[in-house]
Order: C-alpha cells, then sequence, then structure tokens
C-alpha cells in the first residue's frame, strides 16, 4: 500500500515546521517566509548496501573522559596554502565543509582545481554542468591528474552507488542545492530536500570519515540559501567574495570547528585558474609614481596573517547643507567616531567637510589598529600634504584623543620592516622588546603628537 501523501509547511529562512500556514515565523520572527510543500515519509534505508552497512551497525556507549581516544587523524593536504590555512591546516577526515558564494564568483573553479590537485581519489559530482562542461574547464586550468573522477548526478541513491563503487578519498558536491532524494517527495532545492540530503551527506562522511566539500548557493541578502539549520549541521562554512568586477577574491571562514575563523585567503582570478596570493600587500597597497596626499598606510592582522593596507581619504567642503560621511570597507559609525574626536580632542574643524573614506582592494576590516592610519589620511587630505610612502601606521584612537596599544604590535612591525618601510608609528603604551637598525619606531600617545610629525 503506497504511504500517504503528507503536506507540511516550512519557514524559508530558518527551516521551522509548522501544521498550517501563518504570516510570522515565530521562530525567527520574520514575515511571509513559510511555505508549502510534499513530504512523504517511507521506511529509510542505509546509505550503503546492507551487506556492507551490516559491519558498522555499533551502538554508540559512553566513555568516561579519561577513556576517550585524543589522537588526531591527520589532515588531507588540499595541495593549496590558500585553503589549508582557512582551514585550519587542511581537510579533517570525516568533515563536511560547506562554500557558499556569489553567482559566478569562481566557487566551481576553485574546488575543481583543488581536486584535480589532490593526490588523493577524488569524485567531483556537479548537479549545474555536464562532464563535457567540466572537462573544458580542467583543459583552461590545465592540470592534468587521473585521482580524480568527474559524476553528473543529482539523485543521492545513486550518488551513494559510484561511491560504493569508486570508494573515493574526497567527495565534492556542486552543489547541494541541485540534490534530491527518493525519500522527499518536494522538488530539489526545498527546505526539506535540502535537509535531507545533508543529513544522509553527514552520515556518510562521518561512518567513512571521507571529508565531503558541499558548493551552496547564496540568496540576494547574502546568506546561504536553504534553512539557517544547513550551517548548523556541516562542520565549517566558508564564504567565497570579491567583486566580478575585480580579479581578486577573499575566502574566509564564517564557521570552523576545526580551526580559527579569522584566518583569510586571497586568490587572484586568471583565464587559466585562481592564483593563490602569498603577499597580500601587493593587492592592498596601489602603485603610484608620485605621494598622494589624503593616502596612509596601515598595519593590520587578519588570524595569524599580517597585511599591509592602503587607506584613502577625500576631505572637501561641503556643497550642500549636511556633510556627506561615506565609508567602504570600513565602519561608518567608527568613522563619525574619529571625526567627533577630531574635532573635539584635537581641534581640526571638520564639522563642515564632506568626508569619503575607502580602503583599497575591496576587503572590509574590523581591526580597531586601523584607527590612526585613518586618522591621518584624513588629516593629510585636510591640509592637503602627502604622506610619505615609507610611514605606516598601527594603533587604537580612543574617545579623549589618546593612542591606545594593540595587541602582537611586534608582528606588525616585523611585516612593515619586510616590506621596506622606514618608520611605523605606534602607541608609547606597547611593550616593545623588538628593535630593529631598519625601521624606526615613533612612539605617541596623541593624535597632535601625529599631526605635529607628519606635517610640522
Amino acid at each position: 500500500m503506497a504511504a500517504k501523501t503528507k503536506t507540511t509547511f516550512f519557514c524559508q529562512n530558518c527551516g521551522s515546521q509548522f501544521s498550517k500556514w501563518q504570516g510570522q515565523c515565530t521562530s525567527c520572527k520574520e514575515w511571509n517566509t513559510i511555505a508549502e510543500e510534499v513530504v512523504q515519509k517511507t521506511d529509510k534505508k542505509d546509505w550503503k548496501t546492507p551487506t556492507l552497512s551490516s559491519s558498522k551497525n555499533r551502538v554508540a556507549k559512553p566513555l568516561k573522559v579519561s577513556e576517550i581516544d585524543t589522537s588526531v587523524d591527520a589532515r588531507y593536504n588540499t595541495n593549496n596554502q590558500e585553503l589549508n590555512r582557512v582551514l585550519g591546516g587542511g581537510l579533517v577526515p570525516g568533515s563536511l565543509t560547506l562554500l557558499g558564494g556569489e553567482p559566478g564568483i569562481g566557487k566551481s573553479t576553485l574546488l575543481l582545481q583543488i581536486s584535480l590537485q589532490l593526490p588523493f581519489k577524488t569524485l567531483y559530482v556537479s548537479g549545474e554542468e555536464s562532464q563535457k562542461q567540466i572537462k573544458m574547464r580542467a583543459e583552461r586550468i590545465q592540470t592534468h591528474t587521473d585521482n580524480c573522477f568527474i559524476l553528473t548526478e543529482t539523485k543521492t541513491q545513486n550518488i551513494f552507488k559510484q561511491i560504493e563503487s569508486i570508494e573515493p578519498d574526497i567527495v565534492i558536491i556542486d552543489s547541494i542545492q541541485t540534490l534530491h532524494s527518493d525519500y522527499i517527495e518536494s522538488s530539489a532545492g526545498t527546505i526539506s530536500q535540502i535537509r535531507e540530503c545533508t543529513t544522509e551527506l553527514i552520515k556518510f562522511a562521518k561512518e567513512t570519515a571521507t571529508p565531503v566539500i558541499l558548493i551552496g548557493h547564496i540568496t540576494k541578502d547574502g546568506t546561504i540559501a536553504g534553512p539557517k539549520i544547513l550551517e548548523h549541521m556541516v562542520d565549517t562554512v566558508l564564504q567565497f567574495e570579491g567583486d566580478r568586477n575585480h580579479v581578486y577574491r577573499i575566502l574566509r571562514a564564517l564557521k570552523n570547528r576545526f580551526g580559527s575563523t579569522s584566518e583569510i585567503g586571497i586568490y587572484e582570478m586568471l583565464g587559466s585558474g585562481l592564483r593563490e596570493v602569498n603577499n597580500p600587500s601587493e593587492i592592498l597597497i596601489s602603485k603610484k609614481d608620485e605621494e598622494l596626499s589624503g593616502t596612509a598606510i596601515a598595519a593590520t592582522l587578519e588570524g595569524m596573517r599580517p597585511l599591509m593596507i592602503e587607506i584613502q581619504a577625500l576631505v572637501s567642503t561641503a556643497v550642500y547643507g549636511t556633510p556627506q560621511r561615506s565609508a567602504t570597507g570600513y565602519n561608518l559609525k567608527r568613522l563619525n567616531m574619529l571625526l567627533a574626536v577630531l574635532e573635539k580632542r584635537a581641534g581640526f574643524r571638520l564639522g563642515a567637510k564632506d568626508v569619503f573614506l575607502n580602503i583599497t582592494g575591496g576587503i572590509t576590516v574590523d581591526d580597531p589598529a586601523i584607527d590612526l592610519a585613518v586618522v591621518a589620511a584624513i588629516l593629510s587630505s585636510n591640509e592637503d600634504i602627502a604622506i610619505s610612502n615609507e610611514y605606516c601606521f598601527a594603533a587604537e584612537v580612543g574617545l579623549a584623543g589618546e593612542i591606545r596599544p594593540i595587541n602582537r604590535v611586534e608582528q606588525r612591525i616585523q611585516e612593515a620592516e619586510k616590506l621596506g618601510f622606514s618608520a611605523i608609528f605606534v602607541s608609547k603604551y606597547n611593550k616593545i622588546s623588538f628593535t630593529s637598525s631598519s625601521i624606526k619606531i615613533h612612539l605617541v600617545s596623541k593624535i597632535e603628537d601625529v599631526a605635529a610629525h607628519l606635517f610640522g
């Protein structure tokens, strides 16, 4: 007798389930996000054949903390330094990684390039492109290997049959929104299908210690499509971001159970694939023949990696009644705070002027240590006096106009010295044991000290 078809209502934002339609989701408080889906419950089987699964049917038993094996399995080296850094050292056996990003940003290119470079047997499952399309992209990347298998399939049961026969070391799914399972009646991409397919892949990954990487589509709001529970189910969530009008792409971890979430990887999109950028300062500091006013170099940190970034500011007399304040890649509220500090504590009259701020390279920085560089760029534009290209800044600015100390200042100084800067401005309250003959360390305590040194 056929199973009875059942309809259920799901919130398209958070994945909560309801017995009937209602205007507002009681879980996430969003309006008009609840939609009806057809769900058919059938007797589920294991993802493997009974003969193979019977040997692994163990019942989990509680263990004392002292009895738990803490030996760490060796990570899979992806042969991609930027990805290894963001993941925390490589792919963890049995982990599930979700990669999201804008359409056309290069998600499929990145994972295909990595799967072609891996020394392990890899199964690349595509539900969006044919095998010929993927072969054309692989030829463009110009990497040849016999370890990568390409499968074009969207049905999870068929995918697991191929996994049994090939027994890959790593599985890549492009994308999770295209998969569908026989156990759910609704179409691919719906809440119930995404949740069911992800659950099946998690079970496979944990039982076989095989790393699985999923590509996820994102919505117009920039969040990964599907229920929010999808991001809770996986071990690692990576975001691949950048402007399609620029060649640089940034890979960052939004969630990582096996490493830090503050690391970033930088790539350059070329015709032959994605090139790893080992020295990010080459893209974050613009090349110019002459010194220009309104620019300053800041020494910042992204995870363990020090970066030298260029801050650009433009200060001009306001044409309209209300002065404009605009910031790209920097917190606008913090910019307003720094302008108020300059007005109140340092005596610079900026209240009637437009102020525009930009961080070059298309990245967003939250590090408060770039405050002093922001202030220096604004004052440079206001005075129309250029700051030397050999100066950089690393300090936080407080509400009283004082220059506050920052963490890991010596690492920033060493990076500035390595890149050839002749002087760096830091807070005099930082405890610095680092000495060098090639870079001069200016210890400052107030904004006025910095302005007097730079502009006389």
